[in-house]
């Protein structure tokens, strides 16, 4: 009896659509394999974030890497570092993103009273004016450069600054909050594992700081995380970094020495001077192929520039 249209249908319709379908699921597997798996938190504040985005406007926090996370807003960062024992946080931001870097700790599921140690980068309100809010609320020691200790104290800009005049003072740090000059506090390396570089040059008492995150099963397999400073070479506008030869000497120094540091993860202050988000995307996400010396030979081409510049006028 001849098969119906219909039957006939269904009898090449089913296993073409079988086939078909299988074709789509290997086409969609292998699309998956050839890209990146972004983990969903990062994603989140991909999502959330652009380029240069806003300093007090709200992201969600992410791990990093290990016991590393990023707590800060969409335009500046802040970094935990987490240990059994108590943690530390580098960077506030402003006065108000630090209410928001207190409820990204939270929203972790971390206390911030466990927070025993706060770091800065450079002295400037936008990095380092919620640190007298910080302090309060976790009652850890400040640990800053030797200007850097006496800019937290009085919450003005030190006068070699090149960009002094420019910025709002911030809330100074003083009393038992009183920050710490981190020769004065070598537990940071015993302690937290937290290495300070000092690379003056966007502000005189600029740090940087770097440590390792290692495999918790062997204690090895280490990747080397370096917050470098901005650095970029920005003043008000009566200010020559040409006039100052001793400070262009130290500015090359410290990006002599973030090139020299074991790195194999860079963040920065600005998460975009460092191309946070176009890295996060990207097929490595967060790590670097061949270390972090692009980052200040970058800077220091745009110094270069300056000075060439600044020999022009």
């Amino acid at each position: 009896m001849p098969m119906g249209r219909a039957m006939f249908a269904r009898h090449l319709t089913v296993p073409l659509l079988m086939a078909l379908t299988a074709c789509a699921s290997t086409s969609a597997q292998e699309a998956a394999d050839a890209s990146p798996a972004i983990p969903a938190d990062q994603q989140a504040f991909l999502d959330t974030c652009e380029d240069w985005d806003g300093w007090d406007k709200p992201a969600p926090p992410f791990k990093i890497l290990g016991n590393t996370y990023y707590v800060g807003t969409c335009g500046i960062s802040s970094i935990l570092i987490t240990t059994d024992d108590g943690h530390a946080v580098i960077d506030s931001g402003t006065e108000a993103g630090a209410d928001l870097v207190l409820a990204n700790i939270r929203s972790l599921g971390f206390d911030p009273a466990d927070v025993k140690l706060l770091l800065l980068s450079h002295e400037h309100f936008d990095h380092a004016g919620g640190m007298a809010k910080l302090q309060a609320a976790t009652g850890a020691v400040i640990v800053a450069s030797e200007i850097g200790v006496e800019t937290m104290s009085t919450g003005k800009a030190h006068a070699a600054d090149p960009q002094f005049g420019m910025h709002e003072a911030m809330e100074p740090v003083i009393g038992e909050a009183y920050p710490w000059f981190w020769g004065d506090a070598p537990y940071l390396i015993d302690y937290f594992g937290i290495s300070p570089i000092e690379t003056p040059g966007h502000t005189p008492g600029a740090m940087s700081w770097r440590w390792s995150v290692c495999d918790d099963s062997s204690g090895s397999d280490c990747t080397d995380i370096v917050y470098a400073d901005s650095l970029s070479a920005v003043s008000a506008d009566n200010y020559k970094f040409s006039d100052h030869p001793e400070y262009v000497v130290a500015y090359r120094k410290g990006l002599e020495w973030l090139r020299e540091a074991d790195c194999d993860l860079l963040l920065t202050p600005h998460p975009s001077a460092s191309d946070m988000l176009e890295r996060m995307g990207g097929e490595a996400g967060l790590m670097l192929k061949g270390g972090c010396g692009w980052y200040p030979d970058r800077i220091e081409q745009r110094l270069d520039a300056r000075l060439a510049k600044e020999a022009a006028e």
